[in-house]
């Protein structure tokens, strides 16, 4: 069984930044993509940011290109989103979602091709 367990969410003001960190155990690190999602109050989770298994191009929804940062270090278990120059509409609860050896979509991630799942991290920028 794969857990998963974001941190580092927080309050922040628009332009300000945060790292969020995703600490994945229970199977071989390296051998999963990892996703991250997020969900605002009354819509639907969106994929932000993908890193694949074996590295290449990561992915990165437009909303988010260019302030956002996805890395993974396999030696810790863990991947990063670093956010940069935040705004409120990035306002939302982030999730990091693992799945087995499956490649980075060049479009949107689909949130059912991830089976594990943390419990989230609630981001919150204010204007």
């Amino acid at each position: 069984q794969v857990q998963l367990a974001e941190s580092g969410g927080g309050l922040v003001q628009a332009g300000g930044s945060l790292r969020l960190s995703c600490v994945v155990s229970g199977r071989t690190f390296s051998t999963y993509t990892i996703s991250w999602f997020r969900q605002a109050p009354g819509e639907e989770r969106r994929s932000v940011a993908a890193i694949a298994w074996n590295g290449g191009r990561p992915y990165y929804a437009d909303s988010v290109k260019g302030r956002f940062s996805i890395s993974r270090d396999n030696a810790k278990n863990t991947v990063f989103l670093q956010m940069n120059s935040l705004k409120p509409e990035d306002t939302a609860v982030y999730y990091c979602a693992a799945a087995y050896l499956i490649g980075v979509r060049v479009g949107v991630q689909i949130p059912s091709e991830y089976p594990y799942w943390g419990q989230g991290t609630q981001v919150t920028v204010s204007s």
